[in-house]
C-alpha cells in the first residue's frame, strides 16, 4: 500500500509536470487558427492566471491595488477581458507563439494612458453611479437584491414573486432590503466617491427627463452587466426561455436566478412572466432607475 503522503507528493507533482508541459505547448509557434484554438482551449485556466496576475502587477506598481475582494474581483474581470481579446485576435495573428501574444496584448492595454478607464458613458455621473452600484453587486449580496430596485423599482415582495421564492429565501430579501437601506447605499456611495450634490442632481434630473434619463439608464446598465459577467462567465450563462422555465417549476437555482437574473437585464425580462407562473396580462419590467434606496 502507498502511504498518503507519496500519493499525495506524486500527485503534486503530476499536476506540476501538467502545468510544465501546457506552458511548453504554449510557448512554441503555432501556425493555423485551428491549431491556435486548440492550444488555447487546453491551457485557458493558466492564460487567465497569467493575465490577471499580469493586471495585479500593473496596479501594484501604479499604486492603485489593496489586498482585498474588491480588487481581486477587478483583476479577474479584467483578465477575462484580455483573455477574450486575446482569443478573438489570436486567430488572425498566426503564426505566433500564443503565451508571448497574450502578454503582448496584456502589455498593450497597460501601456495605454489610463488604461483602465472604461467606456466613456461609465465616467458620467449616472454612468459612475451605475458601475458603482453593480460593482458593489458582484461582492455583496444586499447590493445585489437592491439591483431589482434601483434598476427597476421593484420592492422586496415583487422580487420575492418574481424570482419565484419560498421560505428562507423570500425572508432573506427583506433583510437584505433593509440592511442596505440601513447603511449599504450610503457606504457605496462614499466609496464611489459620489458627493451628495451629484445624487441630488441625478434625482432632479430624472424627475425632469423620465423617458430619456430611464433610456440613457437603460443603455449603461447593459454596458456595466455585461462587463461584471465577464468574472465568471463559466458558472452563470444566459439561458433559453425553456431552461428557465423549467428552473422556475422545478423550483431550484435560487442562488442562480436571485445573480444572473440581476446582472442580466435580457435574461430577466425573459423570465419575468414565470415568476407569475406564465401571467402574461402582467407588463414586463421597464428600466425606471432609482438613485436613492
Amino acid at each position: 500500500m502507498t502511504p498518503t503522503g507519496i500519493r499525495y507528493i506524486s500527485s503534486r507533482e503530476q499536476t506540476m509536470q501538467d502545468r510544465t508541459g501546457a506552458l511548453g505547448r504554449l510557448e512554441q509557434v503555432v501556425s493555423t487558427p485551428e491549431e491556435f484554438e486548440r492550444v488555447v482551449s487546453q491551457a485557458l485556466p493558466i492564460l487567465l492566471e497569467r493575465a490577471t496576475n499580469s493586471t495585479k502587477r500593473f496596479l501594484r506598481e501604479t499604486g492603485q491595488w489593496c489586498d482585498d475582494v474588491a480588487h481581486e474581483k477587478f483583476a479577474l474581470r479584467w483578465g477575462a477581458e484580455y483573455l477574450e481579446q486575446f482569443f478573438i485576435a489570436g486567430r488572425s495573428e498566426v503564426p505566433c507563439r500564443p503565451l508571448f501574444l497574450l502578454d503582448a496584448v496584456v502589455a498593450k492595454q497597460h501601456s495605454r494612458p489610463e488604461p483602465f478607464c472604461y467606456h466613456p458613458d461609465l465616467l458620467t455621473p449616472l454612468g459612475r453611479l451605475i458601475d458603482g452600484l453593480v460593482s458593489r453587486a458582484a461582492i455583496s449580496r444586499d447590493a445585489l437584491i437592491a439591483l431589482y430596485y434601483h434598476c427597476f423599482g421593484l420592492g422586496p415582495g415583487q422580487v420575492i414573486t418574481v424570482l419565484g421564492l419560498t421560505g428562507p429565501a423570500g425572508q432573506r430579501i427583506y433583510k437584505n432590503f433593509k440592511r442596505w437601506r440601513d447603511s449599504g447605499w450610503q457606504r457605496t456611495m462614499d466609496d464611489m466617491g459620489i458627493t451628495e450634490c451629484e445624487v441630488q442632481d441625478l434625482c432632479s434630473q430624472l424627475q425632469r427627463h423620465p423617458q430619456p434619463s430611464n433610456s440613457e439608464a437603460e443603455r449603461i446598465i447593459r454596458i456595466a452587466q455585461s462587463h461584471y459577467r465577464k468574472s465568471e462567465p463559466d458558472h452563470y450563462p444566459c439561458l433559453s426561455r425553456r431552461q428557465w422555465e423549467e428552473m422556475f417549476l422545478e423550483g431550484y437555482g435560487s442562488d442562480y436566478r436571485i445573480w444572473h437574473l440581476a446582472l442580466c437585464l435580457d435574461c430577466f425580462t425573459a423570465a419575468w412572466d414565470l415568476g407569475f407562473r406564465g401571467a402574461a396580462a402582467i407588463e414586463k419590467p421597464r428600466v425606471e432607475f432609482h438613485v436613492r434606496p
